[in-house]
């Protein structure tokens, strides 16, 4: 039987975190810090499970190894996306994450490109996206000088705005910022410098200079142009398309039929409420779910007003 895969998924605590995760999505949290929730994850340190019909129950990870049909019998051993969603209440640390290349021979796992769409923001929130230095040599140098005024670039956000960040490229989210973030499947980050800021035992976090220094790139980052397409019923936007996932955001109206022209699709509905019907069977919508459509599903229709975030993996099928 066709039916998408509805999810159940893990929050993580951060230095930075807050209550966003509940004030604006209802779900439950184990801390006033609580910083991340890992929607849709096949990743160690955060696996979904799905939460209806014949797999209910299952791990993401497993289904994935045991189920390739579902997912277009992928050349991937490892599931390649991770949505999450985080409330920055304070700066994450400025930050790089690597290319497949550096991580898979000094961490064991995918490098990092992501993404991120700004669900809200706070009047004067902003984000740190690249730097100023003009070679390897000049970025060492104004690390080790801690000149973080004249290296860091500063962007103003605003709800609704979108950000690509490849790896190799120095940010971090600032405070009173809420996000959704679609990434490859990894969690190695590289924390190039803190705010100067204790962990809750009193204790500095551990930076990685040599290794930010490694991978960064040099030169300003270069955004993607979201494209826009007005259909009947349906607001498309082509968010990002590279290598390793193409995102979405899809504004529905009214009914509106669809058919899979991917392995398969990660949903996550940042808004509104409304019906999936997939096979006849009809299935509820509303804020802060998240689910993914195999490939067995073929065609499905939804109605009702939906603002969603939706991706899908590009290198392999």
């Amino acid at each position: 039987m066709a039916e998408p895969l509805f999810l159940n998924s893990c929050m993580h605590e951060k230095i930075w975190g807050g209550t966003k995760l509940r004030d604006v999505f209802n779900y439950p949290i184990p801390s006033e810090h609580t910083g991340e929730y890992w929607a849709i994850s096949a990743h160690p340190n955060g696996v979904s499970t799905v939460s209806n019909g014949l797999y209910q129950g299952e791990a993401l990870d497993q289904l994935y190894a045991e189920h390739p049909e579902l997912f277009g019998n992928p050349k991937s051993k490892v599931f390649p996306l991770l949505t999450k969603i985080l409330d920055a209440n304070d700066w994450l640390s400025v930050q790089v994450h690597p290319d497949d290349a550096y991580a898979l021979k000094h961490e064991g796992e995918l490098g990092k490109t992501e993404c991120w769409y700004v669900i809200a923001a706070e009047d004067g929130a902003e984000i740190i996206y690249g730097h100023n230095a003009q070679s390897k040599e000049e970025l060492r140098q104004l690390i080790q000088a801690q000149r973080w005024d004249d290296l860091l670039t500063r962007i103003p956000v605003q709800a609704g705005d979108f950000f690509y960040v490849p790896s190799g490229t120095m940010h971090a989210i600032g405070k009173g910022i809420l996000i959704l973030e679609t990434q490859q499947s990894s969690d190695t980050t590289y924390r190039v410098y803190d705010f100067d800021r204790k962990d809750a035992t009193g204790k500095y976090r551990d930076l990685h200079i040599e290794q930010s220094i490694d991978v960064l790139t040099i030169g300003k980052p270069e955004n993607s142009v979201p494209a826009t397409l007005v259909l009947d019923h349906m607001v498309t936007t082509a968010l990002v398309a590279n290598p390793f996932f193409t995102v979405y955001k899809w504004l529905i109206s009214q009914t509106t039929e669809m058919a899979q022209s991917a392995p398969y699709l990660l949903v996550s509905v940042l808004n509104g409420q409304g019906r999936l019907f997939v096979d006849e069977t009809a299935y509820t919508l509303e804020k802060g779910m998240h689910f993914i459509l195999p490939n067995t599903v073929k065609k499905w229709t939804f109605e009702g007003q939906l603002e969603m975030i939706v991706s899908h993996p590009n290198h392999e099928t």
